[in-house]
């Protein structure tokens, strides 16, 4: 498969980064309608848009609107959604070097379907994002060593993901894993205990755990199991309903701002981005947990993905978190 570099050498820019995302990029083509569709039912829709997104490139440019300079490793294909994918990353200022543009591929993308109540779901087709490799991941050693927090989904190939954490291991930076999608084969233990940070939703915490997740007290009990199977510390989100943050020190749930939504698409993508943000500079997680909660409220206020991630100057403006 021939592939071309989004660039000159790799470790050039991107060994600047703060923040290395390793992951995924999709064009969203968005249908909007009243209600999301019952299995079998067709609904008439009252708009449509391509928007760019996948969770790599939307943690990638979350982070970066929130204060951290940011590298994004992955591939698109060479078709006019890869090029316009790379357009806006590098809009946002991610250093795109280390994105391949693969021949004979498609560019990946999501068919997401958003309700007037702010609800979605989404179906992926993960085209180029499915050729991201350990040798792509290890030609940029150089920016995962140089940076100080590495991020990571699910929706490129488990040995990148593996090969991402080693590097990261090697060279002290640290880790936060985002396991979305939960992939249907179980993810290696031994994967889990290298990471210092598991940023679950419900959904993905009760796939790792086997328990059901729906209110902080639910969560406590999916996080014994977790830290029993070697998570040190990690972030289950519970959309409305906040955050638990739980570690060896215990387990507290944070609520989350109360706003009226519009459409949550990339809201875990906009909080995990601004935690990781705050993290690379040096901030405690509890104050990095406030931030990403407060970017995240903003971002659902808004529509789109990528297009409804704030700044950190509007975040702060609408919080009020100077000390952040």
């Amino acid at each position: 498969m021939n592939t071309e570099r989004n660039g000159a050498a790799t470790s050039a820019t991107a060994s600047a980064a703060s923040v290395v995302v390793v992951g995924s990029c999709n064009m969203d083509l968005v249908l909007r309608v009243a209600r999301l569709p019952l299995p079998g039912e067709t609904l008439a829709g009252h708009g449509f848009e391509t928007q760019p997104g996948g969770k790599g490139g939307n943690q990638a440019v979350a982070a970066a609107r929130l204060g951290a300079r940011v590298a994004l490793v992955g591939a698109v294909g060479q078709d006019d959604f890869g090029q316009a994918l790379l357009q806006a990353l590098q809009a946002d200022g991610v250093d795109t070097q280390a994105v391949a543009r693969r021949a004979g591929v498609a560019t990946g993308v999501a068919a997401v379907t958003v309700s007037d109540a702010g609800l979605n779901s989404i179906v992926l087709a993960e085209g180029a994002n499915g050729t991201v490799t350990p040798a792509d991941v290890q030609a940029a050693e150089a920016a995962i060593a140089a940076a100080q927090v590495l991020l990571l989904q699910c929706e490129v190939p488990l040995p990148a993901i593996e090969a991402a954490v080693a590097l990261a291991r090697r060279h002290g930076t640290q880790v936060l894993f985002n396991p979305a999608p939960v992939p249907a084969a179980p993810l290696p233990e031994v994967l889990l205990q290298q990471v210092d940070l598991l940023v679950p939703n419900e959904h993905e915490a009760a796939l790792l755990s086997g328990l059901p997740v729906s209110d902080p007290d639910s969560a406590r009990a999916a996080a014994l199991v977790l830290h029993a199977r070697g998570v040190q510390r990690l972030l289950i989100t519970l959309g409305g309903q906040g955050v638990l943050l739980s570690g060896p020190e215990g387990a507290v749930h944070l609520p989350a701002p109360r706003v009226t939504p519009v459409d949550t698409t990339a809201a875990g993508d906009t909080f995990i981005g601004g935690v990781a943000a705050c993290l690379a500079a040096g901030q405690p997680l509890a104050q990095a947990v406030a931030f990403g909660q407060q970017a995240a409220a903003l971002s659902v206020t808004r529509r789109g993905a990528q297009a409804s991630i704030p700044t950190r100057q509007e975040v702060l403006a609408a919080s009020l978190l100077a000390a952040v």
